[in-house]
């Protein structure tokens, strides 16, 4: 007897897609270059060097914290709302 792992459901495989790092299943990527050669690449990612407010870290350290997330993911989080958002628009 052997144990399998529960399959994923269309309903994950769903959400894991939508994710803003989820790669070419982002329709707002469409018609857009898969590489962008900026960074330095880390799997599907690109490490960059973010300077940043001693104040600002603090506060994303601490929303971090406060939700479990890495420091990364929270900058992600922020970067992609910016930007999907009306913040930059023109």
């Amino acid at each position: 007897m052997s144990i399998k792992p529960k399959p994923k459901t269309d309903k994950a495989a769903a959400f894991i897609a939508g994710a803003p790092d989820a790669g070419t299943s982002n329709p707002k990527l469409a018609g857009k270059s898969e590489v962008y050669e900026k960074g330095i690449a880390k799997g599907n990612k690109r490490q960059i060097t973010l300077t940043i407010a001693p104040d600002l870290l603090r506060r994303v350290d601490e929303v971090a914290k406060r939700t479990g997330q890495a420091r990364a993911a929270v900058i992600n989080m922020a970067v992609y709302r910016a930007l999907e958002g009306d913040i930059f628009q023109s």
